[in-house]
């Protein structure tokens, strides 16, 4: 029973900080950095020395590749 009262509170608060614009991250790669990965990998450069060279996680490169989550909005 506390720990649904909490996980509420919770969700309030994450709900307030997100109408507040606090709450938003802003995408790690820009859709420059994002083409500019399309073109190495093109190139059959390996995708682990693309996520090396720009500094993200594999799974950050497969979303801005495949626009999905925060990069949706951002890729074209």
């Amino acid at each position: 029973m506390e720990r649904k009262t909490i996980r509420e509170r919770q969700a309030e608060g994450i709900a307030i900080a997100k109408r507040n614009g606090v709450y938003d991250r802003v995408p790690k790669l820009s859709p420059e950095q994002i083409q500019l990965a399309r073109e190495r990998i093109a190139q059959d450069v390996p995708k682990a020395k693309v996520v090396r060279d720009l500094g993200v996680s594999r799974q950050t490169l497969y979303a801005a590749l495949n626009g999905s989550g925060k990069y949706a909005e951002v890729s074209s």
